[in-house]
């Protein structure tokens, strides 16, 4: 509670803490929920290529829905498509345990993650009306620590009740915690909507009128749009890197299983110290030295944990990157929540998420092609030093003096940094 105290209303605080609790409890769900269904998947189907294919249902469903979400999301009651959304995933993963067909396990999985769709825009827009300009940043980092503990806690739990209970109880605890989030969402107030003003029945004209407006406001504020794309690259290359962690641990440092779960546990441990040394110090390091600062020293971690040569170098590494990376997330969610309109929220984060899903595919593709083709290490290597330099370019451009206005955090910030430019 002393993390909550700091910094803000202890009004506004409670209000928050529902929401802080409910996302909290859905992340550790969604990390024992993860663990369980590549094991129930396995033992249903005895294929490796089968549980791969979970992998693939939900960037296609999110690919074929975020075209359209937006235009929708930006014209509802948020809150209530949160509750929605999260009551029919939470009814979806209940089946699960249910069937016996991989393929209808398939389907549920895709009507889930298009249900999906609409939470996570919603979110971003209902937080940003929710939480005062002055708090976002906090907020946002007590997020990062909760899905960071959740990282860290959610498969050590899942691991104790699958070798004494099964698969099937944890699939159905993420069910319930998807109702439970719905729940203490249902408790929250609504916020101020200009979209129920607006509602209309939902169009292609319409969709395509909507990418425009999309479209002029990023052409418009161009600088936001290149600190958004640098970040974005920048992030989407390490989440690439990600894929090949495990191939590179064992195959060049020859880490057993057991070393790997090892490093991914300091990983968590490092997030989860970012993360509350990210929530006690927003009155001291600038939104700037979260963004930019943060994705600089995650880049170099991702560079340090490829170039390893020993268990101990990879640990540090991954030790390094994780905490960072709490301060960059944080910082860049502060970042896009003060600068994009709320007006349009879903529509750009929906296409925004295309965008990134895309991205990731493309980066992940080319990063596995070239490793087979190539020495793993010097592509990874490679592949690091590149986003090295986008993180460089992106510190450049956010400590411009003349964009300090993009990261003020109060209206009275905001004003007096525009009369001093």
């Amino acid at each position: 509670m002393e993390i909550l105290k700091q910094g803000g209303c202890m009004g506004n605080w409670r209000t928050y803490s529902l929401m802080l609790c409910g996302i909290g409890v859905s992340y550790l769900g969604n990390w024992i929920y993860l663990v369980a269904l590549n094991i129930f998947i396995l033992d249903m189907t005895g294929s490796a290529a089968a549980v791969a294919g979970i992998y693939i249902v939900g960037p296609v469903a999110r690919l074929l829905t975020q075209f359209w979400a937006g235009s929708l999301i930006d014209r509802v009651n948020r809150r209530k498509l949160m509750i929605y959304s999260d009551v029919a995933r939470g009814a979806l993963v209940l089946l699960i345990p249910l069937l016996s067909s991989v393929w209808v396990v398939y389907v549920i999985l895709f009507i889930a993650n298009v249900a999906g769709s609409f939470f996570g825009p919603s979110s971003t827009y209902y937080v940003t009306k929710l939480v005062t300009p002055e708090e976002r940043r906090r907020f946002n980092s007590i997020m990062s620590m909760l899905n960071a503990g959740a990282f860290l806690i959610g498969p050590a739990i899942a691991g104790v009740l699958i070798a004494t209970t099964g698969t099937s109880l944890c699939i159905f605890i993420n069910g319930i915690t998807f109702f439970f989030c719905a729940a203490l969402i249902a408790l929250l107030p609504d916020v101020s909507d200009e979209a129920l003003q607006r509602r209309q029945p939902l169009s292609w004209n319409m969709i395509v009128n909507d990418w425009r407006i999309v479209q002029a406001f990023v052409l418009h504020d161009r600088y936001f749009l290149r600190i958004y794309l640098l970040f974005q690259m920048a992030m989407m290359i390490a989440f690439a890197l990600d894929s090949q962690e495990v191939t590179f641990l064992k195959q060049q440092l020859s880490l057993t299983d057991k070393l790997y779960g090892v490093i991914v546990s300091i990983a968590g441990v490092g997030s989860i110290a970012g993360a509350i040394t990210a929530t006690a110090t927003t009155k001291k390091f600038s939104l700037q030295a979260y963004l930019a600062v943060g994705m600089l020293l995650t880049t170099i971690g991702y560079t340090m944990f490829y170039g390893s040569f020993s268990f101990l170098t990879a640990a540090i590494s991954f030790l390094i990157l994780g905490f960072f990376m709490s301060f960059a997330n944080a910082g860049y969610q502060t970042f896009y929540q003060n600068n994009v309109p709320a007006d349009m929220m879903g529509r750009f984060g929906s296409l925004a998420g295309m965008f990134q899903s895309i991205v990731q595919i493309v980066c992940t593709f080319l990063l596995g092609i070239a490793s087979e083709t190539f020495d793993l290490q010097s592509v990874s290597l490679l592949f690091s030093f590149i986003s090295v330099v986008l993180s460089v370019v992106l510190l450049l451009n956010v400590f411009k003096k003349s964009k300090q206005a993009y990261y003020a955090e109060s209206k009275t910030e905001e004003r007096h940094l525009q009369e001093g430019c």
